[in-house]
């Protein structure tokens, strides 16, 4: 019968937020509080679907007052722990009953104050009497008795004697038990108290000694004699016993030429560990915080320089909540978007800084030329840099091996010394720069060409292989090939070539000329011309499903083989040709780049898995035919895991095996094995952030989780449970990235959502593998 009254059912979180706790803010007493109407809309946007105020957002939106009455109701009369009065006329109804029984209340409390104060006299009624009647009152008069004895006898000995109390029946008294009356009350209640104490007991034992002796027994072998043996060995009871045994006999010769029967394969299990239990650790070996670039920002991906001992890059990303999201229109208020090269053996100071268009989600340097890094952005573009420049500065930090001889054995031992401390020993160090060298790119792709989300693998193809027209294969000298490949949740994959030297030079002039008109004032006149960001995919594959229309995001791509074939040079045919329709296709369909620079494909196929954002590891076979402009898909897809695969990377030991990680669950996959992984973990209390192969065990992956701790899997010991695990932060596990520094020292890089890029040292039990791993 209230409409302006609307029930409401607040967390305990939102008790907490906005101070109305029951039985601490709101009482049974004072059980109503006023809300400001614009720190619930606040709430509103900042919680979304979990705000408790979103059922009646339109109320309150619509409510013409700042601020709504919140009515704590702990007796549920409306049928929820609170409720809203949503109109200005009921909130003030409610407010002046409110004061009106506090007025009435304070009335009757005075008029209560007046009647104790005017006092009537007391008058007898004869009560007096009756506490007189029931008060105790001594009336017989007290016995007093004195007992003395002559002082010579105190302290004199006493002698006692035995006496047969039978004999005189004056010596004793006997008191015999009766039953007394006054005693026999019926007891209602009684206070006791009972301490348990332990109960003791004595015991012992006698044990039989038994002295030691020497004892010795001496056979004798039975001797048939010649007679006996003659006879034996032609009675028909061997002959049976050698027909039935012989097949046997001659399987266990077999046997015994095929295989070592003696071997003991328990013990082999176990010849390559220790009697006692091996020390699994991580040992935190150097962390490069730092307070300019990575300040609130969390590192996206880390990797290792292929070639140079001890540079490590890593990317930073900008985690704004969705309130700077919405409220922050101009980008220059972001900090800016780098990668940063540290060394181990110099970690005061950056060693390089490679400056990007927008924040970096991933990147990897090129196996063939490290010198090259690509790397993908937010905004979908994808970024090459070139720190040939820079290579002997990232080469001074390495360490210099010296020859040290010691005096006791006189054997070579080998010291690892930077060129920093040789130079602090010699002293004469010179201080770095106060600023590391900053890198501009070389190349950035087009944005119309470009994906049209952030880029969330960026992966380097085999180089210097390519399919002749004869089947076989070719090296490859060109540039102009496929070279890189990227692939983003906007359902596409895309294949990308390298530019040139003199292109990559062009890129960056224009690039300068362009930072140089940035800073110009607004009234001088702009002479130079645009800059063209003509870097195109050369190709493009959308995995989409036409028929359903589906839509497969890959976060993850881990391409399996990709061939393809380039048209001889000669006559180009036209691009109308190409660009025929792709009805044909029911799964996929391809772009060529519109360059005209460039050979034309004949034909290509790839077989690749990729994860996407829904948990699903899709496993395809891709052909395609340019001149024909046919497509033949083959996919297959496996839902395991429930969220979006942060993690698909392949066994460094074996071609056919792959690790994939997401959500609370990883499984570790082998092609052709189509029924699904061959090894699937449980649901695990937290998530998993990241994971990695070991460089050095076929058997020992690390898993990083939202917790902060690294999982230390080991197969040969358990499949179900990690077998050790180690806390590295109090933050989320970002990325993980391995390094076989030498034979000797192997390094983690662990970074978290706080920044920090820990690096770990990795203790020889996970270094070495047995022989059997």
């Amino acid at each position: 019968g209230h409409p302006e009254i609307f029930p409401l059912l607040l967390t305990e979180k939102t008790q907490e937020i906005f101070n109305c706790r029951p039985d601490e803010d709101v009482t049974e007493e004072n059980n109503f509080k006023c809300i400001k109407k614009e720190d619930i809309i606040q709430d509103l946007k900042t919680r979304a679907k979990s705000s408790d105020f979103l059922p009646f957002k339109k109320v309150i939106l619509e409510y013409p007052g700042e601020e709504l009455l919140v009515v704590f109701d702990p007796s549920l009369q409306y049928g929820q722990n609170f409720y809203i009065v949503a109109s200005e006329e009921a909130k003030e109804n409610f407010l002046k009953s409110l004061e009106a029984e506090e007025e009435k209340e304070e009335i009757e409390e005075e008029n209560i104050e007046e009647s104790l104060e005017v006092r009537k006299p007391w008058v007898s009624l004869g009560s007096e009497k009756e506490v007189e009647e029931e008060s105790l009152i001594e009336k017989d008069t007290k016995i007093k008795y004195k007992i003395s004895r002559v002082r010579r006898h105190f302290g004199a000995p006493i002698t006692f004697t035995d006496k047969n109390a039978a004999e005189d029946k004056e010596s004793y008294a006997e008191c015999t038990a009766y039953e007394d009356n006054t005693f026999s009350i019926k007891l209602l209640e009684r206070d006791v108290g009972v301490q348990m104490v332990p109960k003791l007991r004595e015991a012992s034992t006698q044990t039989k000694w038994t002295y030691p002796k020497n004892a010795s027994t001496q056979y004798y072998p039975r001797q048939l004699s010649n007679e006996a043996k003659a006879e034996s060995l032609s009675s028909e009871k061997l002959k049976k016993f050698l027909t039935a045994v012989h097949l046997r006999v001659e399987i266990a010769l077999q046997q015994n030429e095929i295989m070592n029967v003696f071997f003991d394969d328990w013990k082999a299990l176990a010849e390559d560990q220790e009697e006692g239990k091996a020390d699994v650790y991580f040992k935190e070996y150097q962390s490069f915080p730092d307070v300019e670039y990575l300040k609130n920002r969390t590192i996206s991906c880390v990797c290792w320089h292929p070639t140079i001992y001890g540079i490590i890059a890593l990317s930073t990303r900008e985690q704004p909540s969705y309130e700077e999201q919405v409220n922050l229109s101009d980008k220059s208020l972001l900090p800016q978007s780098v990668i940063l090269l540290w060394s181990l053996f110099d970690p005061l100071c950056l060693q390089l800084v490679l400056k990007a268009p927008e924040d970096i989600c991933c990147f990897q340097f090129s196996p063939s030329n490290p010198n090259l890094i690509a790397g993908g952005c937010v905004d979908g573009q994808v970024v090459l840099w070139d720190i040939s420049k820079h290579e002997e500065k990232l080469e001074s930090t390495k360490p210099v091996v010296e020859e040290v001889t010691e005096s006791s054995e006189g054997e070579p031992r080998a010291a690892v010394v930077t060129e920093v401390t040789l130079g602090l020993m010699a002293g004469f160090v010179q201080q770095s720069s106060g600023e590391p060298p900053l890198v501009r790119h070389c190349a950035a792709s087009s944005i119309p060409y470009c994906h049209t989300k952030p880029v969330t693998d960026v992966q380097w193809l085999p180089h210097n292989v390519e399919e002749n027209q004869k089947g076989g294969t070719s090296e490859n000298k060109d540039e102009k090939k496929l070279q890189l490949v990227t692939c983003s949740p906007d359902c596409s994959i895309l294949f990308w070539d390298i530019p040139s030297m003199e292109r990559r030079e062009e890129f960056l002039s224009a690039k300068i000329k362009e930072e140089r008109r940035s800073q110009m004032p607004p009234g001088d006149p702009d002479t130079d011309e645009d800059l063209d960001l003509s870097w195109k995919p050369l190709i493009k594959i959308n995995l989409r499903e036409r028929d359903n229309d589906t839509e497969y995001g890959p976060t993850r791509i881990s391409l399996r083989k990709l061939q393809y074939r380039y048209k001889p040079r000669g006559r180009v045919r036209p691009r109308s040709t190409l660009r025929g329709p792709i009805k044909e296709s029911t799964y996929t369909e391809m772009s060529v780049s519109s360059s005209k620079n460039l050979e034309l494909l004949e034909n290509i196929s790839t077989d690749f898995f990729v994860g996407n954002e829904d948990g699903e590891v899709v496993y395809s076979e891709w052909k395609k035919k340019i001149d024909t402009n046919t497509a033949k898909p083959h996919s297959q897809k496996y839902s395991l895991h429930t969220e979006t695969i942060n993690t698909l990377q392949k066994s460094p030991f074996f071609k056919d095996i792959f690790l994939s990680i997401g959500g609370q669950k990883f499984a570790i996959w082998k092609e052709g094995v189509t029924n699904g992984p061959i090894l699937q973990s449980s649901c695990s209390a937290g998530r998993y952030t990241a994971g990695q192969w070991s460089l050095t065990r076929p058997g020992v992956f690390f898993i990083g989780r939202d917790n902060g701790n690294i999982d230390i899997w080991d197969l040969l010991k358990k499949t179900h449970e990690p077998s050790h695990f180690q806390n590295i932060s109090k933050s989320i596990i970002t990325f993980i990235s391995p390094s076989s520094a030498s034979a000797e020292q192997h390094f983690l890089a662990v970074s978290d959502n706080l920044g920090v890029l820990h690096i770990l040292e990795i203790c020889q039990t996970l270094c070495h593998p047995p022989s059997n791993e």
